[in-house]
């Protein structure tokens, strides 16, 4: 088995569950460093968690000024278009708390996609001040889709084109529809010190069951961190899995 699982009856508790972890974590980092980084998840499953961060419950206890956000993968679309990642987070969760804007990196998705890459490729060296090797998240949020892909990596994509060679941090995807995105590169992924998977619903149980108990190559079942590896998972998503760890 790959990683923890967390179970929770529901979307509502699974999100609930979610916002206590991730802002516990986020306050345990910012006591013993000055900046903290989050890439966050795309998808509609982060929603409610996102919601729940910027509410009154738990807003105080996330030292905003220190956090600094980030973003996975994201649709090569305009920061208002309706399927943006970054929107989302917006209207969600940046736009209602005390976060600097510029602790926010967003993707530059109006751009061409291969210049967008570059673009946020240089925005992680330039943050992260490398020159080599790989920046390190502090926490990354991840979802899992139906097929298996996770962040912008999509099956059926040779490994060379996941791993996108070490010296590159972001590439352009494709997946089933037409629209290409940018993802962050299976080897950042697998650099972050705290990996969160959140997933939701019955039709993404078969590709959770593969991905954490299975064998093959889903790019799910590729992430992996020396770190912390937590799967939160609502009761559905959980459905066709052998062994649970933790139930709630």
């Amino acid at each position: 088995m790959r990683g923890t699982l967390i179970v929770c009856a529901d979307y509502e508790s699974l999100s609930r569950e979610a916002a206590q972890r991730v802002a516990a974590a986020l306050a345990a980092e910012a006591e013993r460093q000055s900046r903290v980084t989050l890439a966050l998840a795309g998808g509609t499953t982060p929603r409610r968690l996102y919601e729940l961060l910027a509410s009154d419950e738990f807003r105080a206890r996330i030292p905003w000024i220190k956090i600094h956000f980030f973003w996975g993968d994201e649709r090569l679309v305009p920061p208002d278009h309706p399927e943006s990642n970054y929107r989302l987070a917006r209207e969600t969760l940046l736009g209602r708390v005390p976060v600097p804007p510029a602790n926010v990196h967003a993707v530059a998705g109006q751009l061409p996609p291969e210049q967008a890459a570059l673009s946020y490729e240089q925005e992680l060296r330039t943050f992260f001040r490398l020159r080599r090797g790989l920046p390190a998240f502090d926490l990354l949020l991840l979802g899992v889709g139906a097929e298996g892909h996770t962040a912008a990596l999509f099956p059926g994509a040779p490994l060379s084109q996941l791993v996108a060679g070490e010296e590159r941090l972001v590439m352009v995807a494709h997946g089933p529809d037409a629209m290409p995105r940018l993802t962050l590169t299976l080897p950042v992924l697998n650099a972050a010190r705290r990996i969160y998977f959140l997933v939701a619903g019955e039709d993404k149980a078969a590709a959770v069951a593969w991905a954490v108990e299975g064998k093959g190559a889903l790019p799910a079942q590729q992430v992996m961190t020396a770190g912390e590896l937590l799967w939160l998972l609502d009761s559905e998503a959980a459905s066709q899995l052998k062994a649970v760890r933790v139930a709630r």
